[in-house]
């Protein structure tokens, strides 16, 4: 069975093995015909997605004890891969999620990378940086450069750090693999969406 999380750039199919990234119309063009069950943040396709008889809309069936009621789909099916942990699903918005004993304890958004340098481009042409992913928080940087990624990935990595408390880190999005380097014994994932939406068809 096909399952596809749909989010606000992608569309993201997993077939049991490995995870497919795919834009909204080709998804639609090249798993039209399979049987797939999906989840989405994306409303504004559902018109067009609904008509499509072999998919089916779960997103209902992501239950995840103490959710807030405007809780994204995806954050749901995320927490529910594991009862304890917290989870960072790092992509357009950087999502950050604390499970106790399967039980959804609160968690905070923040922008995603690639929002952080816009608004720093946003401020200045000279604050128009790419990201150095490997710079080091354990020295004040020296360069605009370093200093951007700095002030980006230690005040994400502070907030992690700050919730953390001992629990298991886990992470996923596209983002999520450069996020877990600057955190110990962290775990990168990119099936844990699909592995709480597997749990919560099997407890169905």
């Amino acid at each position: 069975m096909l399952l596809a999380d749909i989010g606000n750039t992608h569309f993201h199919i997993y077939d049991g093995k490995k995870v497919e990234h795919l834009t909204y119309d080709d998804a639609i063009e090249k798993y039209r015909e399979n049987e797939l069950c999906y989840i989405s943040v994306k409303h504004h396709l559902e018109v067009k997605i609904e008509k499509i008889k072999s998919w089916k809309n779960i997103s209902k069936e992501m239950i995840l004890e103490g959710a807030y009621d405007t809780m994204g789909v995806d954050r749901k099916a995320l927490c529910l891969s594991h009862k304890d942990g917290l989870f960072v699903d790092a992509g357009s918005a950087i999502t950050v999620d604390i499970m106790e004993d399967g039980v959804y304890r609160g968690g905070f958004i923040l922008p995603g990378l690639k929002a952080y340098l816009e608004s720093y481009r946003s401020i200045s042409s000279v604050l128009d940086m790419d990201l150095n992913d490997k710079i080091s928080l354990s020295t004040l940087p020296t360069t605009t450069k370093d200093g951007i990624s700095y002030g980006i990935i230690a005040s994400i990595k502070a907030l992690i750090d700050k919730h953390s408390n001992g629990k298991k880190l886990y992470f996923t999005g596209g983002d999520g693999q450069l996020l877990a380097n600057f955190f110990d014994d962290a775990i990168y994932n990119e099936t844990l969406v699909f592995h709480g939406m597997l749990r919560a068809l099997e407890t169905k």
